[in-house]
């Protein structure tokens, strides 16, 4: 069969396939649906120092061909997620990446550098892209701002590093190049785009926050666009496609566009056995066109 590892960094993965942070809780919550083994990597919810209750609820809206959402980062704190989801995280059958958020460097150095000593935990995706929260993409917009943010982490861990950007920038070669240049191994896009539904009777938001950030099959065109403009801009530094994912051909298209491995993220709620699907579909794929392993493919489109 071909082969389906990636080389990301400093880690192997044992398929392109990885869950994105936030709709797959821990990892441990899917274990007995999902076959892990067959994931490439775990991203764990987001991260931050001090426990989060994240926004008001409603959160969740469901639009045309994808959901708006404003959790608000909510999750344990730094020292909860050490003493009980370590543990879990120990026993998964595959890599783990913590998803980082912080308000200010030194939040997110504080973490990077906690999580560096424990085994469990095989890199890290800083979350600089959260446009749910108030600064949550303080480090995602200015180019000076991202790359100080990972010169600094970089002196903090030895375990990987991946930048999670945003769409919602102006120019995201410029965004890259700055993450790549300060010390990001390896680059996620994009995080939500911002949107905001509206009730007609009411003439109030349908989330409590107003605005939220849009996921699923409605924003892969600009998810694919913006994964094939940070390829081009950082070459050598592996991407990983992330937006709408629903069969295997909307992975093939983040591959084809110079992406090493994609994240499925909203796709878990509606469809979770998609997961188990998708590296069998892949290799079947790659043997009816005769490719021995990904790699070929990997930024292979024609202009």
């Amino acid at each position: 069969m071909p082969d389906l590892t990636v080389q990301f960094g400093p880690l192997t993965l044992a398929t392109p396939f990885l869950t994105a942070s936030g709709t797959f809780g821990y990892g441990g919550e899917y274990a007995p649906i999902v076959d892990l083994r067959r994931v490439g990597a775990v991203i764990t919810k987001s991260l931050s120092v001090k426990p989060r209750e994240g926004n008001p609820s409603p959160r969740i809206w469901e639009t045309p061909s994808g959901m708006l959402n404003a959790i608000g980062l909510e999750n344990c704190g730094l020292d909860s997620f050490v003493a009980q989801r370590v543990p879990e995280l120990a026993a998964l059958p595959t890599k783990v990446l913590v998803n980082v958020v912080g308000e200010t460097i030194e939040e997110y150095a504080a973490i990077c550098e906690r999580l560096d000593g424990v085994e469990a935990v095989d890199g890290f995706e800083i979350n600089i892209s959260c446009p749910n929260v108030k600064h949550g993409c303080r480090f995602a917009t200015r180019p000076a701002d991202c790359e100080r943010l990972f010169k600094a982490l970089r002196g903090t861990t030895k375990k990987l590093l991946m930048a999670k950007l945003s769409p919602n920038v102006t120019s995201i070669p410029e965004i890259a190049r700055a993450a790549a240049e300060g010390g990001a191994q390896a680059l996620s896009l994009i995080n939500t785009l911002l949107g905001l539904a509206v009730d007609p009777k009411t003439r109030r938001p349908r989330i409590a926050n107003v605005t939220g950030g849009l996921s699923g099959p409605a924003v892969r065109p600009v998810a694919v666009r913006c994964v094939w403009e940070a390829a081009r801009a950082c070459p050598g530094v592996p991407v990983v496609g992330i937006g709408g994912i629903r069969t295997l051909a909307d992975a093939l298209e983040f591959f084809i566009v110079g992406a090493c491995a994609v994240q499925i993220g909203t796709t878990n709620y509606l469809d979770p056995d998609f997961l188990n699907r998708a590296p069998g579909e892949l290799e079947a794929w790659l043997a009816e066109e005769k490719l021995d392993s990904l790699k070929p493919l990997i930024g292979s489109l024609k202009m």
